[in-house]
């Protein structure tokens, strides 16, 4: 099947693949037409890179986890889907017999299977195979486009989980990307009163700006610290969102905290960060990380169903499937002003 291929290192491809011989039905999958994908800062990153870490890209791999789609052939002991259904899918497979999985924190489970990361192939292509129990039906009010932006905010809703929010918190997140933009509106979905998101980005700013009850700051222009410290009565947020990624961001993330305040760091960084323990300490700061996500895929939905939350402002650019490189190259050039660029598939 023709597939978005990254041959190697800075090469992309779009050509036939020999993938969908390999991926027959088991009795708890299904077969699910691909529609709309998302284009991932990890995405890119393999491509610029070649790797992340322990991941490296040996052999040519299929892009792409953000995803929605139509649910063309079912297992025999499927009991929760039809041929017909619109779905989104969690794009991680645990093994169900780790003890991370059986904890409750499959995404963390060493041993998970998760589309586009080095071996697993993704899914810019026509169809996947995957389990029901990671495919999630989808009301007839959630679009194929926001549907496939079910992946980045539920490492938003996870963020907000962790940081345990209560009704009427104040909180910051600092970077406006996709991630941070998710994470605002989770941390709106979530109880916080108003958000503050901190950029270099006017455009992306202004973004954010008409989300919510959230409020602005361009650093490179203002003080961050003076300008919460204004805003908060010199007091400080309760949560701080890190999901920026960038070292001289997290290094100040406690100074705009609020004793007893949480940080959460949502951004990756390949390098050491170091952690000023005395400010953490001195506001006995509750420290938090994410990884991925676990058991939001269903919240992300529902909110998105009921109108709490809205994505699709951040849907900032949509190419054909037969641009998907020409989209990955404008991706990588980080253009001002994009938020989340999406691809869709021939139906």
């Amino acid at each position: 099947m023709e597939s978005l291929v990254l041959e190697e290192k800075g090469r992309l491809s779009l050509r036939d693949f020999p993938i969908e011989q390999e991926e027959s039905v088991g009795p708890h999958d299904v077969r699910i037409k691909l529609h709309t994908v998302g284009i991932c800062g990890s995405d890119v990153h393999y491509y610029t890179h070649g790797g992340s870490g322990i991941f490296q890209v040996k052999a040519p791999m299929i892009l792409g986890h953000e995803a929605s789609g139509t649910v063309i052939e079912t297992g025999s002991a499927v009991t929760t889907l039809k041929v017909g259904d619109r779905v989104c899918m969690e794009p991680g497979i645990p093994d169900p017999n780790s003890k991370a999985t059986r904890l409750g924190m499959y995404n963390v489970d060493p041993a998970v299977r998760f589309w586009a990361t080095p071996p697993i192939h993704g899914v810019l292509r026509p169809t996947v195979v995957h389990p029901e129990g990671f495919t999630f039906k989808l009301p007839d009010n959630v679009s194929f486009a926001a549907a496939a932006m079910v992946e980045p905010l539920a490492v938003g809703v996870h963020g907000a989980t962790k940081a345990k929010i209560k009704p009427g918190d104040v909180g910051l997140v600092i970077g406006a990307g996709p991630i941070g933009l998710v994470t605002a509106l989770a941390a709106l979905g979530a109880g916080c009163a108003r958000v503050i998101v901190a950029d270099v980005d006017d455009t992306k700013l202004k973004i954010a700006e008409s989300l919510g009850a959230i409020s602005t700051i361009n650093v490179r222009h203002t003080d961050l610290v003076e300008r919460i410290n204004a805003e908060t009565d010199n007091w400080g947020v309760d949560v701080v969102f890190e999901c920026s990624g960038n070292e001289k961001a997290a290094l100040g993330v406690f100074d705009a905290l609020a004793p007893g305040g949480c940080v959460v760091y949502i951004g990756a960084s390949g390098n050491t960060i170091p952690y000023n323990l005395g400010k953490a300490m001195v506001r006995e700061a509750r420290v938090e990380h994410v990884f991925r996500y676990a058991h939001v895929f269903p919240r992300c939905v529902a909110m998105l169903s009921s109108g709490a939350i809205d994505v699709a402002p951040l849907i900032t650019r949509v190419f054909d499937f037969k641009d998907s490189v020409e989209a990955f190259e404008i991706a990588a050039s980080a253009p001002a002003g994009q938020v989340k660029m999406q691809i869709e598939l021939p139906q």
